[in-house]
């Protein structure tokens, strides 16, 4: 026999199982013991009961939710005891049982369980229907009616036997209630046992009275008995395993709704974003652990209080729309972004993704909110903006955000006649040499002061900017008048005289203001912005620290230097521009020295430009370069012209101004040696001319470069020397050869005093550093007398010529003679260049 398998059952049932086995085998003992007693006669029927009893046991009908059964078999049982008394009974019973357990269930509990738990109840109870019978027999009661109802009552006490036992077996196994299960699964079957021992009974009487034969009437009705009950018992075993289905696929169902519940609040209490289960009212119902990171308060805390609480008070509103939504039964827009109040009080830039469920148990509604923390996205976000409309240095807003006050200022001016603002455009003079000289890191942190002092004296509501570099802007708003601007700009301007202190150095700087009224009928911010730079570039042409208020004439004048820079950028190209020579004359012999040329401009519209309109614009534009280039290679290619042209020796110099932006190019020296070699010049044969300012810009680099041309043979001369630096050490570091007297000194040295000593000054230091001296603007021959007396070496003037066109420098140099020769010559020039006395003339 193969092993016993109970895995499945605990201590006790084991305990259970084994104790029936153990009496169940004791009365199968009792059973055999008793029949070997009986006649041969009696055995050969107990015999045959029990082969009969096999087939029926195989058509056993399981009982349902358990691995028992019942038998048809129970007839021939109650046939045994009423021949032959308990122990045939037994016999049948047990393999009644075995036949039955065999046909239902495979294991071997219940094929050894389930008859030793028939044997132990028709041991228990045949004992009573004995002694029941003994009792009545004692007092007469020998009846049909008296047996058949020993008979019937003796079934129900069996079917309690057995079934109890069976139930008890199943209950200690489950640990479920006894009673409970064997009503549930047992006590249906009670009418079959009833129906067997009734069957049994009338058998026993019919044999009893007519003999054996009465079986043949007694067979279909035992067949009906028996279908009727199996058919009972079948539909009974589908019912139940119906039943048993729909309790497995409801536990099943039960089972996957705990599973997804628990899954939903392991996911709900260790999401990464905020959730929360809330009610219609706006409580909190559930909350988790992320939730309450991000408002700082405690899952008691929270639960105790409700979302518009925790919810920033201009944003309650917009927390409540989708709730609002859901709950009449619409779809909210979307998600929302609000703030929440932290516990310490920060606002928490939260993203809100609501939803409506309805309560498992109640079918309330609920909202679910879904609260994503973007606060650090808000923040960069907030950055972004602020970086879009602050200057990064300063922090001032820049260009684009003024522009926008002064849209919305402009917008308001045309809602309310009669108020009247101000734009201040300031622009700090020689910015830039600080910048140079000091570092542009020293620079940034002098913007920086700057703007705080513009700051601290701006009043509240007025907007203070930086538009780039060193300009800055102010919006000055609702002022009386022009009187208010113009009292800023000089307070600003007063300000500013107070030295800035950074790190060691002390800085001073000055600033020139534009300022422009919208009582003008501006309808542009550009173009309110456009008038105040204009006002600002009046004032710096009028020195540094200057303010002007704008006019409509500045703007005409500012149209007309456009164009003029417009034109003057076409200027070579068309060839409108040209050369003129002022000779230069040795003021000991009064013979020609050299030349320097000179640039005019010829323009198609405008006739003859000065060089003090369109040499300044050249400079700041840039454009002084090509025209500096075309200059010095014109000039060259018109000295190896003359000098090709003489038949004497040729000792003159022809001079050429080298602008500050020429000047500080990096191949200048490469060149000016390209141009004297195209032309088959020496070097010697020319006098590049620098003003101060130019040299003093960066002294050291200066240095160099001189000393670069010096040695390849040029010539150099200081311009307009006395006008601007002067500085005594510097010039003797500088490899210079001549040293030019400004005209200004000249012109008075007669009539002042001071003019002559100061030229005389001059003189003397150049002979002290080994330097030749020209003088600029000769014009009478008291000048030219006193300058003699001098030692003055070289002068030009109106006294000598005005600027010469090529062809009538190119008589003059066939003259090669004194001044006074080619005077009459000069007569008929053609240049009308009297109007020219400007600093670009000579």
């Amino acid at each position: 026999m193969p092993a016993i398998n109970m895995f499945d059952y605990n201590t006790k049932a084991r305990a259970y199982w084994w104790t029936i086995v153990v009496l169940g085998a004791g009365a199968a003992a009792y059973g055999i013991a008793g029949a070997l007693k009986l006649d041969s006669g009696s055995q050969l029927g107990v015999l045959a009961l029990t082969i009969a009893v096999v087939p029926a046991g195989l058509g056993a009908i399981g009982i349902p939710g358990t691995k028992s059964s019942i038998t048809p078999g129970d007839l021939f049982v109650f046939l045994a005891l009423l021949f032959w008394g308990v122990p045939a009974a037994i016999l049948v019973a047990i393999v009644d049982g075995v036949a039955g357990s065999f046909r239902t269930s495979r294991r071997w509990t219940s094929r050894l369980g389930s008859p030793a738990m028939l044997a132990v109840a028709i041991l228990a109870s045949g004992g009573l229907f004995e002694f029941a019978l003994t009792w009545q027999q004692r007092r007469g009661w020998n009846g049909t009616a008296s047996l058949l109802g020993t008979l019937l009552l003796f079934s129900l006490v069996h079917f309690a036997f057995s079934s109890i036992l069976m139930a008890g077996q199943l209950a200690v196994k489950r640990g479920a209630n006894l009673f409970k299960l064997w009503w549930e699964n047992y006590a249906w079957a009670s009418l079959p046992f009833a129906a067997s021992a009734s069957a049994a009974g009338l058998i026993y009487i019919s044999i009893d009275h007519y003999g054996v034969s009465s079986l043949l009437a007694a067979g279909p009705l035992l067949a009906i008995i028996f279908m009727t009950c199996r058919l009972y018992f079948k539909q009974a075993n589908e019912r139940a395993k119906a039943a048993e289905t729909q309790n497995l696929q409801a536990e099943i169902h039960l089972r996957e709704m705990e599973e997804s519940e628990e899954r939903f609040r392991s996911a709900f209490n260790h999401a990464a974003i905020g959730m929360a289960l809330v009610s219609p009212e706006g409580n909190w119902l559930q909350v988790n652990r992320a939730l309450c990171a991000l408002v700082g308060y405690s899952e008691t805390e929270l639960l105790s209080t409700d979302f518009q609480s925790l919810t920033h008070p201009d944003d309650v509103e917009l927390a409540a729309r989708p709730v609002a939504q859901l709950l009449a039964g619409n779809l909210p827009s979307g998600p929302v972004e609000l703030r929440y109040v932290h516990k310490f009080g920060n606002p928490v830039w939260a993203l809100l993704s609501t939803s409506l469920v309805a309560d498992p148990r109640t079918r309330l509604p609920r909202l679910i909110f879904q609260i994503q923390d973007i606060t650090d996205r808000k923040r960069a976000q907030e950055q972004l903006t602020h970086n879009a409309f602050h200057d990064a240095l300063t922090g001032l807003p820049n260009r684009v955000l003024f522009i926008d006050h002064l849209k919305l200022a402009l917008a308001r001016g045309q809602r309310r006649r009669g108020q009247v603002f101000a734009v201040l455009f300031l622009d700090f003079d020689r910015f830039k040499l600080i910048n140079d000289s000091l570092g542009h890191l020293t620079g940034d942190q002098l913007l920086v002061a700057i703007s705080r002092r513009l700051e601290s004296r701006a009043r509240p509501g007025d907007t203070v900017a930086r538009l780039g570099g060193d300009e800055f802007t102010i919006l000055l708003e609702e002022i009386e008048d022009w009187n208010e601007a113009v009292a800023l700009a000089q307070q600003v301007q007063s300000d500013l005289t107070v030295p800035f202190k950074l790190g060691d150095d002390e800085i001073f700087i000055s600033a020139s203001i534009g300022i422009t009224l919208s009582s003008e009928g501006y309808q542009k911010p550009d173009e309110m912005l456009r008038d105040a730079d204009t006002a600002m570039y009046h004032a710096k042409s009028q020195g540094t620290a200057r303010y002007a208020l704008f006019n409509r004439g500045m703007h005409a004048r500012a149209r007309k230097l456009l164009q003029l820079e417009t034109d003057l950028r076409h200027a070579l190209d068309r060839r409108e521009l040209f050369l003129v020579y002022q000779p230069i004359v040795s003021l000991q012999t009064g013979k020609l020295a050299g030349f320097e040329a000179l640039a005019r401009w010829q323009h198609p519209r405008r006739g003859l430009i000065s060089p003090d309109d369109f040499i300044p614009v050249a400079e700041e534009t840039g454009h002084i370069i090509p025209i500096g280039q075309w200059i010095l290679s014109e000039a060259c290619r018109q000295m190896n012209e003359w000098r090709n042209e003489s038949a004497s020796p040729f000792p003159l110099t022809m001079s050429v101004n080298l602008s500050g932006k020429q000047f500080a190019q990096a191949d200048i020296i490469e060149q000016i040696l390209l141009t004297l070699d195209a032309n088959n010049l020496a070097a010697s044969q020319l006098r590049l001319e620098i003003t101060e300012s130019v040299l003093m810009d960066n002294i050291d680099a200066a240095i160099t470069t001189l000393r670069q041309l010096r040695d390849c043979g040029i010539r150099l001369s200081i311009d307009d020397f006395g006008t601007g630096y002067s500085s005594l050490s510097y010039l003797r570091r500088l490899p210079l050869d001549t040293l030019k007297i400004d005209r200004s000194f000249v012109a008075g040295m007669v009539e002042d005093m001071e003019n002559g000593e100061i030229v005389r000054a001059i003189i003397a230091l150049a002979k002290t550093l080994g330097l030749s001296v020209v003088a600029e603007g000769i014009e009478t021959s008291e000048q030219l007398q006193q300058l003699r007396q001098l030692s003055c070496h070289d002068g030009q003037g109106f006294l000598f010529a005005r600027p010469l066109t090529a062809e009538k420098a190119a008589e003059m140099v066939k003259l090669m003679g004194t001044w006074e020769a080619f005077k009459p010559l000069l007569e008929a020039s053609t240049i009308d260049d009297h109007e020219f006395t400007g600093q670009y003339t000579m």
